[in-house]
């Protein structure tokens, strides 16, 4: 997911769509509002606090695939639908609520399509490996 959002963004050609990646911006404005100010204006800082702060997001959101799990559908499926899901969930509602990012509404549309394909990505993946390691334990 990441790999495809950093080479992504090199494919915007047009200048307002080559700005920070989400996961920067939020960082760097979660650190704002918690007064982090060190984290939020230094660029090696803000960067490594985002990646770490995107790995623990990820987490977080894939623990909630569970109830997806009991679906009779391919693994793939239900993890790019909840990629889908994750995205609109927090693209259109949890992070512009919590005024961390502004709405994917308000985003260039092929920064949008960016993000929409890292999330089902991440959901595809996220999906295949708990299938797999799923039928792993239980053949033990």
């Amino acid at each position: 997911m990441s790999l495809w959002m950093l080479l992504a963004q090199r494919l915007l050609l047009r200048p307002r769509e080559r700005y920070a990646l989400p996961p920067e911006q939020i960082t760097e404005h979660a650190a704002e509002a918690v007064g982090l100010d060190g984290v939020a204006h230094d660029k090696p800082k803000r960067k490594a606090a985002s990646i770490v702060n995107h790995f623990a997001y990820g987490a977080a959101a894939g623990a909630l695939y569970a109830p997806l799990r009991p679906l009779a559908a391919p693994a793939l499926l239900k993890g790019v639908l909840f990629g889908s899901l994750v995205w609109s969930g927090s693209y259109l509602g949890l992070l512009p609520v919590l005024g961390l990012l502004s709405s994917a509404t308000e985003h260039p549309a092929r920064r949008n399509v960016l993000m929409i394909v890292a999330h089902l990505i991440w959901g595809g993946v996220l999906s295949v490996l708990v299938e797999a390691n799923t039928r792993k334990n239980v053949r033990r």
